[in-house]
C-alpha cells in the first residue's frame, strides 16, 4: 500500500507542476501584453492584458501549492532535526518518528476538515471570482484531497517505511 500511496503523491505533484506551468504561461502572456501595450502606445495602439488574470492565478495557485505536500512527505523532504537523536538507540528514533508522523497526519486531517467547512461556506454563499465570475468552491477540492493524501502518506510511512527498520 505504501508504494501505491507514494505513486499517488507523485501524480499529485506532477499535476501541481502542470498547474504551475499553466500559471507561468498565463503570467508570461499577460506580462507580454503589458509590454506590448507600452510599446504600441507610442503609435496610438492599445493592447490589453488578460481579463481575470488575477482571479485565475489566485484560484489556480490555491490548489497547486498544496498538491506538493504529499510528495514532500513521501520523499521525507520536510524539515527534520536529527541533531539531538543522531546517537539515540533505534527504538527511540522509531518512536519519535512515529509520533511525528502521527502528529503530521492529525494536522493534515485538521486542515482538511476546516477546508471542507470553508468550501461548504463558500458554496452556500455562492462566492464567485470577481472578474471571471467562476464559483470559488470547486477550487477547494484539490487542496482538500492533498491534505487527505498527506495524512495517508504519513500513516503509510508508519507502517510501510523502512527508514528505521
Amino acid at each position: 500500500m505504501h508504494a501505491h500511496v507514494t505513486r499517488l503523491a507523485d501524480v499529485f505533484a506532477m499535476l501541481g507542476g502542470a498547474i504551475l506551468f499553466v500559471i507561468v504561461m498565463v503570467t508570461t502572456t499577460n506580462t507580454g501584453a503589458f509590454i506590448l501595450d507600452r510599446f504600441m502606445g507610442l503609435f496610438g495602439q492599445d493592447v490589453s492584458g488578460l481579463p481575470g488574470y488575477e482571479d485565475f492565478v489566485q484560484l489556480a495557485i490555491s490548489g497547486a501549492a498544496l498538491m506538493f505536500f504529499p510528495y514532500t512527505q513521501a520523499s521525507r523532504g520536510h524539515v527534520a532535526v536529527d541533531l539531538f537523536v543522531a546517537n539515540a538507540p533505534m527504538p527511540v528514533k522509531r518512536l519519535l518518528d512515529h509520533m511525528w508522523l502521527t502528529l503530521t497526519a492529525a494536522v493534515a486531517l485538521f486542515l482538511a476538515y476546516w477546508m471542507v467547512h470553508g468550501m461548504l461556506e463558500s458554496r452556500s454563499d455562492a462566492a464567485e471570482a470577481g472578474v471571471l465570475g467562476w464559483p470559488i468552491w470547486p477550487f477547494y477540492l484539490p487542496g482538500i484531497a492533498s491534505m487527505v493524501l498527506w495524512a495517508v502518506v504519513s500513516v503509510s510511512q508508519i507502517f510501510g517505511d523502512a527508514r528505521y527498520a
